[in-house]
């Protein structure tokens, strides 16, 4: 199975990406989690994306907050998925973040989750590596039918309360 790149952009990113890393544990996905910054350590950045395919990588998520160019700057050096968590800050509450995440040229694609959406980063690239995985996609349908199941559950429960 191919593995996930974790990246964000600062350690104080790690309370939102943890929940990327706690979806990618649940469902057995392999992951590396990195601190690189698009503006302080771009070489490194774009050491790590560029060399990503070939260490066995087949999405990469990064997370950044403010002027967060990370995800765009990991996609300019790879052709692999690039999914970009725009991360909320003090100022303008992410605002900026998600600008700068999703407004990408034409020829450098990264699908964007919503502010402090790491859940879902991690659902993505869970959902691009069961392209090619039965098994994997087998736990991604499991989990959908349990979530249907617990919301149909949620609406009995609610249906005999108030409806007589």
């Amino acid at each position: 199975m191919k593995k996930v790149a974790v990246i964000m952009g600062s350690d104080s990113d790690l309370p939102v990406v943890e929940k990327a890393i706690m979806t990618l544990k649940e469902y057995d996905v392999p992951f590396e989690v990195h601190v690189f910054s698009a503006h302080r350590t771009p070489v490194e950045a774009k050491e790590f994306s560029s060399s990503a395919r070939e260490k066995g990588f087949g999405a990469i998520i990064a997370a950044a907050g403010m002027a967060a160019h990370l995800a765009g700057a990991v996609a300019a050096n790879t052709t692999l998925p690039v999914i970009g968590i725009p991360i909320k800050s003090n100022k303008l509450d992410g605002i900026d973040a998600l600008l700068s995440t999703v407004m990408m040229p034409s020829g450098m694609p990264v699908a964007t989750v919503a502010i402090d959406g790491a859940v879902n980063a991690a659902l993505l690239s869970i959902q691009i590596l069961a392209v090619s995985d039965e098994e994997l996609a087998k736990k991604l349908e499991k989990a959908r039918e349990d979530g249907k199941n617990k919301v149909l559950s949620k609406n009995a429960e609610i249906e005999k309360k108030y409806n007589n």
